[in-house]
């Protein structure tokens, strides 16, 4: 029987044939942490463990509180630095580079067919180059940077075949949004996701990025696309060696699914859930006090473009405040030699350091009680940005920008 993308790489790592239903014990390839380095070290120091299984395979950086907003924060990044310093740690960024999905890609850790964890629920967006890329707490992290393995349930998969293209005006955020909204959050539950057919094959490798990305937030262990030769094209000159990958044509998956983005328009998820989801056309009018575009959603260049398109030769209305957050210091280079930043500045947007900032509530960017958030980002619980009396909607980098400008939420396509 044909093997799913899941199946295949469960296979290559343990060096037989598996199947879905099946638990196994793997070998990482790669070890992703934040801020998150802090506890499992601390774990595997309280545990006696005081070398790491191999510090070539570990990638460590700060972007969920940079600058340091708190002396006890200050206090951790200096102990992880120290660590990483003991340990032999070579790939250690900082925060200097950026937020982790986005540097781990734009780096080169990430290639088809590893296996990757890491210390954050979004490493699933590695899933863009058809790497298994998925989320651990600090005590799991801790026994990998032991022993550089973990079992893993070998999941099931959920084929999604998207055909079309998208509309103009209508972005990877929206398809993301779409399925949450028509299948809901729980369709994937301990599953992978294989996104497919003539409309996956279409998006390019950032729209794909959005949308591995948030396959955890419909449940999903890993979000695969196929490695095609715009996944290839993307790897060149960043990793040696890498090759196609894709589920064999007979493979079981547990549903399918079509959707058909040729239909789609711009969406919004609503409070306080990101499957409560409705059409752009539905909300236009209601009035916002903050914006936010950036994240490891929605921060790369083509997002940053797409918004400044919209922002070019327009201002911001005193009542609202657009807060930019470039995913990477490489993004946030590129817009400001290609004048985005410019164009982000003239309309009254304030710009800020690659960080996760509001996106989960840290710091720089909070709502208060009553306050209203057009976000980019790829969570709206309540309390999640700030005051649990406010309100965050989800919407592509298009709406936001056409929503700042407009002071309420707004359509893009009358941009």
């Amino acid at each position: 029987m044909g093997q799913t993308i899941a199946e295949k790489i469960f296979s290559t790592k343990v060096g037989r044939q598996v199947s879905a239903g099946e638990y196994v014990v793997a070998p990482v390839d790669c070890a992703m942490l934040h801020e998150g380095f802090a506890m499992s070290w601390l774990q595997l120091m309280g545990a006696g463990v005081s070398e790491i299984w191999d510090p070539r395979k570990v990638v460590v950086l700060f972007d969920h509180y940079v600058p340091a907003p708190t002396e006890r924060l200050a206090t951790a990044h200096m102990m992880i630095r120290n660590a990483v310093k003991d340990a032999g740690i070579q790939a250690f960024y900082g925060e200097r580079e950026g937020i982790c999905h986005q540097v781990m890609m734009e780096q080169g850790h990430v290639r088809p067919g590893d296996l990757i964890v890491g210390t954050d629920s979004h490493t699933c967006t590695y899933g863009a180059l058809a790497a298994a890329g998925t989320g651990l707490g600090t005590t799991e992290m801790a026994y990998v940077l032991a022993r550089g393995e973990l079992w893993f349930l070998v999941p099931e998969t959920v084929r999604l075949r998207l055909e079309g293209e998208l509309p103009r005006a209508v972005f990877a955020k929206d398809a993301i949004l779409s399925i949450a909204g028509t299948f809901g959050t729980e369709v994937a539950q301990y599953k992978a996701i294989e996104f497919v057919g003539s409309g996956a094959a279409s998006i390019d490798i950032e729209g794909r990025m959005t949308i591995s990305n948030m396959a955890v937030e419909i449940g999903a262990k890993f979000g695969f696309f196929d490695a095609d030769d715009k996944t290839l094209s993307f790897l060149s000159g960043r990793v040696e060696g890498a090759g196609k990958l894709s589920a064999d044509a007979d493979a079981k998956y547990a549903a399918t699914h079509e959707i058909d983005l040729a239909e789609l328009e711009p969406q919004v998820a609503c409070p306080h859930a990101v499957d409560n989801v409705k059409p752009v056309a539905k909300l236009k009018g209601l009035p916002i006090q903050q914006a936010i575009l950036g994240s490891c959603t929605n921060g790369r260049y083509s997002d940053l473009k797409t918004a400044a398109r919209i922002l070019e030769g327009k201002t911001i209305p005193p009542s609202v405040r657009l807060y930019v957050y470039p995913a990477s210091r490489q993004v946030y280079l590129q817009a400001v030699m290609e004048g985005v930043v410019e164009i982000f500045l003239k309309a009254g947007a304030i710009m800020c350091n690659p960080s996760c900032g509001p996106c989960f509530g840290a710091h720089t960017g909070l709502l208060a009680p009553g306050e209203v958030c057009v976000s980019s980002t790829n969570r709206n619980f309540k309390g999640r940005m700030g005051s649990a009396e406010a309100e965050v909607y989800l919407a592509s980098p298009a709406t936001v920008a056409a929503s700042a400008v407009r002071g309420e939420i707004a359509d893009p396509r009358e941009e």
